[in-house]
């Protein structure tokens, strides 16, 4: 490999890894704001919720059609089209003047962040097709993801405080097109399937809607919106089953490994969001501190993931292999939120909060990079848009899914307003964390048991 063509996939990969900072920065920073953003707009108090969830559920709804589509199209073009729609989207989010203008700006940011996102880990492993380069890749990604959301915290906190809200989404415009105009330098032109190849417009009606009323149903708690989700879904499966060209091929459904690796990466993301959320929470109001006080709280968490991710998780990996090293980082997870249930309702942050924060950020830093890398593995060339977008969606499900229960767990265990019954809560929270950390690593041990697995799926993956 000459020095140039390193120098360029390390470019290309410093682009894929600035769009998923501004995604994750994104959420972070709207989530702070959010009460300034109420008061000048105007919101209800369940309708400035949708400032988040409008995003959220365009975004988890796209990104299996959007995966698809960088596979028939090209991942670039679906790259560099998710890019723009974001960047426009934001800047109508800073103008918007109304409430209604508001939430439809947050819908389109979110459909703009699906078609950008699904398509960033398969390009990932397709410019880093080397187990320990990957790795590295990995683990770099994984960084801007964790440090993209505890950054997130003190920023917005900083920018509305100084600037006003407006800044959080204009501040992307700059930063999109200067994204957009080295991307288009750097990402490898794949030239896709064509979109004869798979272009199932019925189905991606179904798994669009499915997908994006199941998300709602996780965040509203409405079990009959979750009925008519599982019933979409479900027909989508059967519309895959009976279309001539499918929007999924249900050779990629029907991997036992991929599927497995998925509910890992569920349970993996539904811990992460969950932790996040919640020990802003208990920082904040059994601790007493601010926002921006929050926000460089949780930096040491992002500082040791950056350290392990992207020194010690890539030689880790390249010499044991993903598994190991993902059991490895679970356990160190598991331990993390088991010393956060342990908290004192006074607790002293040098002495009882900090220990915990390291121990997880030595946990996500290995584990994140890792169950990626199981969870693409055996994906042909041609199918890697599309399981990227599946593992993207399983990760968005997962953090729906985590926070909606800790915090409706967090809720009914506090019973009032008292720093007792919180600590209470929350520190339950944190225990319900460690056990679906403890499931995943149940399931890595026992379901994702030997290299031989992820031959076989080669093997079939090339021959399907």
């Amino acid at each position: 490999m000459s020095p140039s063509t390193d120098e360029r996939r390390m470019g290309a990969l410093a682009v894929l890894c600035a769009m998923s900072l501004m995604i994750v920065l994104d959420s972070t920073i709207v989530a702070v704001a959010v009460p300034d953003i109420q008061r000048d707009l105007g919101f209800t108090e369940a309708g400035v919720s949708w400032v988040v969830n409008g995003y959220l559920v365009a975004f988890a709804g796209l990104l299996l059609l959007a995966g698809r589509l960088g596979d028939l199209v090209g991942a670039w073009r679906v790259f560099l089209a998710g890019l723009t729609l974001f960047t426009v989207a934001s800047l109508l989010c800073g103008f918007a003047t109304t409430a209604g203008l508001l939430i439809a700006g947050r819908f389109v940011q979110g459909a703009g962040g699906a078609l950008a996102a699904a398509v960033v880990i398969g390009m990932i492993v397709r410019l880093f097709p080397e187990p320990e380069a990957q790795a590295r890749a990995m683990g770099i990604y994984s960084f801007t993801q964790a440090g993209g959301a505890a950054a997130g915290f003190v920023l917005g906190g900083l920018l509305t405080d100084a600037l006003g809200w407006p800044v959080i989404f204009l501040i992307n415009a700059p930063i999109g097109v200067a994204v957009w105009f080295f991307g288009r330098r750097l990402l490898p032109r794949e030239t896709g399937l064509g979109l004869g190849r798979g272009l199932d417009v019925p189905g991606a009606l179904l798994i669009t809607s499915g997908l994006s009323l199941g998300v709602y149903a996780i965040i509203q708690a409405s079990i009959p919106a979750a009925a008519v989700a599982v019933l979409l879904i479900a027909g989508f499966l059967v519309r895959q089953r009976l279309a001539s060209h499918p929007l999924i091929p249900l050779r990629i459904l029907s991997r036992r490994w991929l599927l497995t690796a998925s509910a890992a990466v569920v349970l993996v993301f539904a811990t992460g969001m969950g932790f996040q959320f919640m020990n802003a929470l208990f920082v904040q109001r059994v601790m007493g501190y601010d926002a921006l006080g929050t926000g460089l709280a949780f930096l040491p968490t992002p500082i040791v993931i950056g350290l392990v991710s992207l020194f010690a998780a890539p030689r880790l990996t390249g010499r044991f292999g993903p598994r190991p090293v993902l059991m490895a980082g679970l356990t160190l997870l598991v331990g993390g939120l088991l010393l956060l249930w342990r908290l004192p309702v006074e607790p002293s942050y040098a002495t009882h909060m900090l220990p915990a924060l390291i121990v997880m950020g030595l946990g996500v830093g290995v584990t994140v990079p890792s169950i990626i890398m199981l969870a693409m593995a055996g994906a042909a060339p041609a199918d890697t848009g599309v399981v990227s977008g599946f593992i993207n969606t399983a990760q968005q499900a997962g953090g729906a899914l985590g926070l909606s229960v800790l915090a409706a767990l967090a809720a009914s265990r506090a019973g009032g307003s008292s720093v007792t019954a919180l600590h209470a809560g929350y520190t339950l929270a944190f225990l319900v964390a460690a056990g679906f950390v403890l499931t995943a690593l149940l399931i890595t041990t026992f379901l994702l048991k030997t290299k031989d697995s992820v031959r076989h799926v080669e093997a079939s993956t090339a021959l399907g």
